[in-house]
């Protein structure tokens, strides 16, 4: 019996080996793309397709675009959850969590410590200087990231009416998860088929975990003094319901954190964005400057978990359902709703932004400037930050702000 048992050991032993040896190798890639990944969740994509289909042939072509597909059916940064998707796919529940934390890990701590050194030194004229300049140039980024994005999400008549609709009722203060689920749910309806039943239900059910954290969400937010629990659940809540690009995170941010319950001021939510944008990784990383901001370390710690937690668990969800999902079209009714919607709370925030970031001649010919370069060439946006708080830090010193 000992001799069986010994060699089942020595038979476990080489698979035990691989397993381990597929975990690192999934670390170190996704450790190497959390710290070199600048430009967005586009990028940060094209980076993972060269690396886990091209390079390593982790994956075919074909299962790239599902698993992609199925990261714009939920919410959450996408960049991140197809980090997560690579990793269930390569190891399963290891790979998971693995490839998951070491992609958002390299962008929190390169945040945490721009954090520390805003607390320290942010009142001082020259990051003063730095950040009067930065601020219009994350403007220009956000409305060429609006209007990329609306080429591709406005595909008809129909969904512009909706976006336009739901610039509309946003602006006359309905809430951003209404907005987003009504529009969906609008787009659906409007699209009546044969199958719309089953879509709904699919879709439906994938938003019941979002609306019960909303709840959790709002009940904490109903008491507006600030706290550790509070802080968690809301940044739980937005990584809960937060579909399209990470930008859209301005508008929860800025509905919540500064109008609502005034924890965050017009000028800290700027500089937050400011720190995404010339950081590399995941946007959502904001949260954790925020947290800073907010609740020193324990708050930075609470609101990266809260808001990168629910994509693990949808990830953990919905990818045994990514071929039906995929299949479904009442889901991509509801996903191109939900994105109009989306790209409406995008324009909405903006122009609330812009009002704070554009003071003077030297600020909104910088923004008109930045946008130009943008739409012209294609320069990674990080640079164009860089560039305006040089410009910032300079026109501060000669007297022109």
């Amino acid at each position: 019996m000992e001799q069986g048992r010994a060699s089942q050991d020595a038979g476990r032993a080489p698979e035990l080996a691989g397993e381990a040896a597929s975990l690192g190798e999934i670390a170190l890639v996704f450790l190497r793309l959390g710290a070199t990944s600048f430009g967005g969740p586009a990028a940060h994509i094209a980076l993972m397709e060269h690396e886990v289909v091209r390079r390593r042939g982790w994956l075919s072509p074909a299962e790239f675009l599902d698993l992609l597909g199925a990261t714009n059916l939920i919410p959450g940064p996408n960049s991140t959850e197809m980090a997560i998707h690579v990793g269930w796919h390569r190891a399963r529940w290891a790979g998971l969590l693995v490839a998951g934390a070491c992609f958002i890990a390299p962008a929190a701590l390169i945040v945490l410590g721009l954090a520390w050194a805003y607390v320290r030194f942010g009142h001082r004229p020259e990051a003063a200087g730095l950040l009067y300049g930065v601020k219009p140039v994350i403007i220009a980024v956000v409305v060429q990231a609006l209007w990329r994005l609306g080429r591709n999400a406005l595909k008809s008549r129909t969904l512009m009416v909706v976006a336009a609709l739901c610039v509309t009722i946003n602006a006359l203060g309905v809430d951003e998860l209404v907005v987003l689920l009504g529009a969906g749910l609008l787009v659906v309806a409007l699209r009546r088929s044969a199958s719309v039943g089953r879509g709904v239900a699919d879709s439906g059910g994938m938003a019941v975990a979002p609306l019960a954290l909303v709840q959790l969400g709002a009940a904490a937010g109903a008491t507006a003094p600030f706290g550790l629990l509070p802080l968690f659940l809301f940044f739980l809540k937005v990584g809960s319901v937060l579909f399209g690009s990470g930008y859209v995170l301005l508008a929860f941010l800025r509905a919540d954190l500064v109008d609502r319950w005034g924890w965050l001021t017009e000028a800290q939510l700027l500089d937050a964005v400011a720190v995404g944008q010339f950081t590399p990784g995941p946007v959502f990383t904001t949260a954790t400057f925020v947290g800073f901001l907010l609740g020193g370390l324990p708050g930075a710690g609470l609101a990266t978990l809260g808001i990168f937690l629910p994509a693990f668990l949808f990830v953990a969800i919905s990818g045994p359902l990514v071929p039906r999902i995929r299949r479904s079209p009442a889901a991509g009714a509801f996903l191109d709703g939900v994105n109009a919607a989306s790209l409406a709370l995008m324009a909405v925030v903006t122009w609330r932004l812009g009002e704070a970031a554009l003071v003077d001649p030297t600020t909104i010919a910088l923004a008109f400037l930045s946008g130009a370069v943008l739409l012209r060439t294609p320069i990674n946006s990080a640079w164009l930050v860089v560039a305006g708080g040089v410009i910032g830090i300079l026109a501060s010193a000669s007297g022109l702000r």
